[in-house]
C-alpha cells in the first residue's frame, strides 16, 4: 500500500504538467523579441566596411517585421496565421543572411588589412554574437513547427522534431529528473533552449547535449559552426599578428 501511494504521489507532478501544456497562455514573446533587438543594434553599429546597404535599411526592415509580429501577438505566442508564420521565418532568415554577408566582408577586411585594428576585432565579436542569435531564431522557428505549434498541438500532431533535447531522453532516469522529461511532464523547448543550443554550437563548433535529427538541422548547425570557426580563427590570427608586430 505504501509503495503504491508513493508511486501515485510521484506521478502527480507529471500528470499535472501534462494537463497544463496545452492550457498555457503560450510562450512569452519578449525573450525572442529582445534577442532580435540586440541583433538589430549590433548590425547597426558595425563598421561601414561591413555594410552592403545603407546603415539603417536592414535594421529598419527587421524592426518593421518585429513590430508586425509583436502587434499580432504582443505578450504570448498563442495564435498563428499563414502570414504571421511567413513574417516570422522572413525575420529569422533576414537576420541570418545579412549577418553571413557581414561575416564575408569581415573576413575580407581581416585578411587584406594590416595587423591591429581594434575596430575590426570588436566587429568580429558583434558578428559572432549576432550569429548566435540568428541561428537560435531559425532553430526556434523551424523545430516541431515553431513556438505556437509546439505548445498548442497534441504531440501526435506536432511536426517531426529537428532536434533531440536532453529532456527527450530522461524518462527512465531517477525520479526527480524523469519528472521533468518530455514524456512524463510534457516538456517542450522554449527560446532559451534554442539560444543555449546555438551558443554551444558556436563555441564548441559541434553539437553538445542537443542532437540534430533532420537534414536541414544538420545543415544549419554546420553553417553556424563553420561561420563561428572562421570568425574565431581569424580573430586569433589577427591577435597573434598584432602581438608579433608589437614585439618586433
Amino acid at each position: 500500500m505504501a509503495e503504491g501511494s508513493r508511486r501515485r504521489r510521484s506521478s502527480e507532478p507529471a500528470d499535472s504538467a501534462r494537463r497544463t501544456r496545452r492550457d498555457r497562455e503560450g510562450e512569452h514573446r519578449w525573450p525572442a523579441a529582445l534577442a532580435v533587438l540586440v541583433a538589430i543594434a549590433l548590425y547597426a553599429l558595425l563598421p561601414e566596411s561591413l555594410l552592403f546597404a545603407p546603415r539603417l535599411l536592414i535594421p529598419g526592415l527587421e524592426l518593421v517585421l518585429l513590430v508586425t509580429l509583436v502587434v499580432h501577438s504582443p505578450r504570448r505566442l498563442t495564435k498563428q496565421t499563414r502570414w504571421s508564420r511567413t513574417v516570422s521565418l522572413a525575420l529569422a532568415a533576414l537576420v541570418t543572411l545579412t549577418n553571413l554577408v557581414a561575416l564575408g566582408l569581415l573576413v575580407h577586411d581581416l585578411v587584406k588589412s594590416s595587423p591591429g585594428g581594434r575596430e575590426l576585432l570588436l566587429a568580429a565579436l558583434q558578428v559572432w554574437t549576432t550569429n548566435v542569435i540568428a541561428f537560435a531564431l531559425l532553430y526556434w522557428e523551424l523545430d516541431r513547427g515553431g513556438p505556437v505549434a509546439r505548445i498548442t498541438l497534441p504531440r501526435e500532431r506536432i511536426p517531426l522534431a529537428d532536434f533531440r533535447f536532453t529532456q527527450d531522453e530522461t524518462k527512465d532516469t531517477v525520479v526527480e529528473v524523469a519528472a521533468g522529461s518530455s514524456q512524463r511532464a510534457d516538456w517542450i523547448p522554449l527560446f532559451v533552449d534554442y539560444l543555449y543550443l546555438s551558443t554551444t554550437n558556436s563555441s564548441a563548433f559541434s553539437p553538445t547535449d542537443t542532437m540534430p535529427l533532420s537534414s536541414r538541422a544538420k545543415i544549419l548547425m554546420g553553417v553556424e559552426a563553420t561561420a563561428a570557426l572562421f570568425t574565431s580563427l581569424l580573430v586569433i590570427a589577427r591577435a597573434v599578428g598584432a602581438l608579433g608586430g608589437s614585439g618586433g
